[in-house]
């Protein structure tokens, strides 16, 4: 697994955030992200073992039919420092190849700063800036405050909460899991997101 083929993901900047497509090179960045079992805690409940990311998990990171739609993940790094700070995704919506999964795993140590929002708002400007995709979506357990607060801030709106049956719940699972959306229109509005032009907020370069 390396660079891929037809890859139209850009790679994006903002103030203090650079956004580069992820490939296979960023796997140990990866296995270092999920040992941490506080970042894991509203998705799997606890960290997961090195092999278990590479064998299982990273795979998904790096579908190979998101990339040339200008869809998949990106890997971000602190504009001063260059410290890896974790992954953005838009990520392919098996059922709706009109639209993506907004999502986000951050660093510990990178919380509480708005960049989960800041990176956010960058493959945002891409979605609906550059590709026109007509609306992105997210997801995340109910009691999950940091991530619904991320997707208020958006400009996403709380669509519906679904309850699940699972084998093994964690807590909180029985409050349910919760989607939000947004539209290009709407984030095209004054104040929201882009412009109502093909360009936005968000610099990018192909790499």
């Amino acid at each position: 697994m390396g660079e891929l083929t037809g890859d139209r993901r850009p790679t994006l900047r903002t103030e203090r955030i650079r956004l580069e497509p992820l490939t296979s090179r960023h796997a140990e960045l990866l296995v270092e992200l999920d040992s941490d079992p506080e970042v894991l805690r509203h998705i799997f409940g606890r960290a997961l073992p090195r092999d278990e990311v590479l064998t299982e998990h990273l795979p998904r990171r790096l579908r190979p039919d998101g990339p040339p739609r200008g869809i998949g993940c990106w890997a971000g790094f602190g504009t001063d420092d260059g410290r890896f700070l974790g992954w953005w995704t838009l990520a392919v919506d098996d059922e709706d190849p009109t639209t993506a999964e907004l999502g986000y795993r951050l660093r510990r140590d990178a919380w509480g700063h708005g960049l989960a929002t800041e990176g956010s708002r960058a493959l945002l400007d891409h979605a609906f800036g550059t590709l026109r995709l007509p609306y992105v979506w997210a997801t995340t357990m109910a009691v999950n405050a940091g991530s619904r607060g991320v997707m208020r801030k958006l400009g996403m709106t709380h669509v519906r909460t679904e309850v699940q049956e699972w084998d093994d719940p964690l807590p909180g699972a029985e409050l349910g899991e919760v989607r939000y959306e947004i539209s290009r229109e709407d984030w095209a509005l004054p104040g929201s997101g882009i412009s109502p032009g093909p360009e936005g907020r968000t610099s990018a370069r192909r790499s």
